[in-house]
C-alpha cells in the first residue's frame, strides 16, 4: 500500500508578496491493491508534481510518503532506488527511452538494473497486447509519439511492481489505443492486484476507477462516480 500523509509541496521564489509557490496544497492520499484511482486536472495543477511525489522522485517540503508504512524520503538514496525498482514503476509523461536500446532492451531493462531477469515472454505479451510487437527490434528515434507512449507503459507493466503511476499515459494516442490502454491498466489492478494511479485528462479513465479525484491549483477533491 501506497499512502501520502499530509504532503505539500512549495517551491521558494524571489518575486511578488509571498516568497514561495505552492504547487501542490496538503492533502492526504492512499493508493489500495487492486484498485484504480484517477486524478484529472488541466496542465499546471499539479498532478504531474503529486505524481513524482508518489513516486520517490520528489520530497515533499511536509509529509511523509509511506510504502508499506516505510517513510520512502527517509531512506538513504541507495536503497530508496533500490525500493522504487522493486516497488514503483512509473509511466512518464515525457519520453523515456533511451535511443542507443531496441524497444525490447529499453523495456526489459529497469528488472535488469537490479540483477532481474525480465521476462522477454511477458515483454512480448504486452507489446502485441499495446500493437507494438513488430517493434521489439526498432530503436526509438523511429517511432512516434504514440508508439513511444506505448512501449513506456509495456516497460512499467514488465517490472512487475505491485504499484503502478501513470503520468498522461493515453496522452498521444486516438481513441481506439486509448481503450485498450485503460483496460490493460483495469486489468493490472483487478487480475494482478496492482494499485493503480492515473493522472490524466481522459474523461474515459474514469469509467475504470475505483476512486477519482480532481486537482485545480494545487487542491484535490473528490469525484462522485457511478
Amino acid at each position: 500500500m501506497l499512502k501520502a500523509e499530509n504532503i505539500k509541496k512549495r517551491y521558494f521564489q524571489n518575486r511578488g508578496e509571498a516568497n514561495y509557490f505552492e504547487a501542490v496544497k496538503e492533502l492526504s492520499l492512499t493508493l489500495a491493491p487492486g484498485t484504480v484511482s484517477v486524478l484529472m486536472g488541466r496542465s499546471g495543477s499539479g498532478k504531474t508534481t503529486l505524481l513524482h511525489m508518489l513516486s520517490g522522485l520528489l520530497a515533499p517540503t511536509e509529509g511523509r510518503v509511506l510504502l508499506d508504512g516505510t517513510d520512502i524520503y527517509a531512506l538513504p538514496d541507495k536503497e530508496l532506488s533500490e525500493k522504487r525498482n522493486r516497488f514503483l514503476a512509473v509511466v512518464p509523461q515525457a519520453r523515456s527511452l533511451l535511443d542507443t536500446l531496441t524497444v525490447m532492451e529499453n523495456i526489459l531493462l529497469p528488472a535488469r538494473l537490479y540483477g532481474r531477469v525480465g521476462s522477454e515472454e511477458a515483454a512480448r505479451t504486452f507489446m502485441q497486447a499495446l500493437g507494438i510487437g513488430h517493434l521489439k527490434d526498432a530503436f526509438p528515434r523511429g517511432l512516434s509519439g504514440g508508439e513511444l507512449r506505448r512501449a513506456a507503459i509495456a516497460r512499467s507493466l514488465c517490472q512487475d511492481t505491485p504499484i503502478l503511476l501513470c503520468d498522461e499515459p493515453t496522452g498521444d494516442l486516438d481513441d481506439e489505443n486509448t481503450a485498450i490502454v485503460l483496460d490493460i491498466l483495469l486489468k493490472a489492478a483487478k487480475e494482478q492486484g496492482k494499485a493503480v494511479f492515473l493522472a490524466t485528462h481522459e474523461s474515459e479513465a474514469l469509467k475504470i476507477a475505483d476512486a477519482a479525484y480532481k486537482m485545480d491549483g494545487g487542491r484535490i477533491e473528490d469525484i462522485l462516480i457511478n
